[in-house]
């Protein structure tokens, strides 16, 4: 009975340990899957983006038939294309996808300008798949920023936060519009008859 005894704490340890390093596989385990999850939002946002550089060349192209003087317009797109296509990192991704968008606009405005380009068929089915897409980025956009916002708080919450220390789990940026684009965005459009 005495020898049976001595043998409790160390089974009582072991057990501990045992639960503990259970709890951190568990904890560790759930950060990697938030984290995977975030990572294949970005990647959702990613082929989105694809989606969208492959149409501006036939967009432009379109356009330039119809409008070829405005030069200067069509060329911003080009470069703002070509910048966004070649940004790194989320931020400056966020950067230049704000700045194609600016160029986007004001080549659609320039299109007002031009009756018959706007009844074109083809200007019409790349004008709808440009705007089908940009609703999927936008929506895109929305899931990361959800998935990275759940991430995030898994990081900074007890006490999980002390296995993402230990492992050194990144903090993830949010896909946000600039200050200019998100106070255009937050106005309510003006209707005039």
């Amino acid at each position: 009975m005495l020898a049976e005894m001595t043998w409790l704490p160390w089974l009582i340890s072991i057990a501990a340990l045992a639960i503990l390093a259970l709890w951190a596989i568990s904890v560790y385990n759930g950060l990697i899957n938030r984290q995977t999850e975030a990572q294949n939002a970005w990647s959702q946002i990613d082929v989105q983006l694809k989606r969208r550089y492959d149409l501006i060349p036939n967009l432009v192209e379109t356009v330039k038939g119809y409008a070829g003087h405005e030069k200067e317009t069509l060329e911003r797109v080009v470069q703002a294309r070509n910048a966004a296509m070649h940004a790194r990192g989320i931020s400056q991704q966020a950067e230049a996808e704000n700045a194609l968008s600016a160029a986007l606009r004001q080549l659609l405005v320039v299109v007002e300008a031009y009756p018959e380009l706007k009844a074109n068929e083809n200007f019409r089915a790349l004008q709808e798949e440009l705007t089908s897409t940009e609703n999927r980025i936008g929506f895109a956009r929305q899931h990361y920023n959800d998935v990275v916002a759940q991430y995030n708080a898994a990081l900074r919450r007890f006490p999980s936060n002390l296995i993402a220390g230990l492992f050194r789990f990144p903090q993830y940026e949010f896909f946000q519009l600039d200050a200019s684009e998100a106070a255009q965005a937050r106005q309510a459009p003006r209707v005039q008859f």
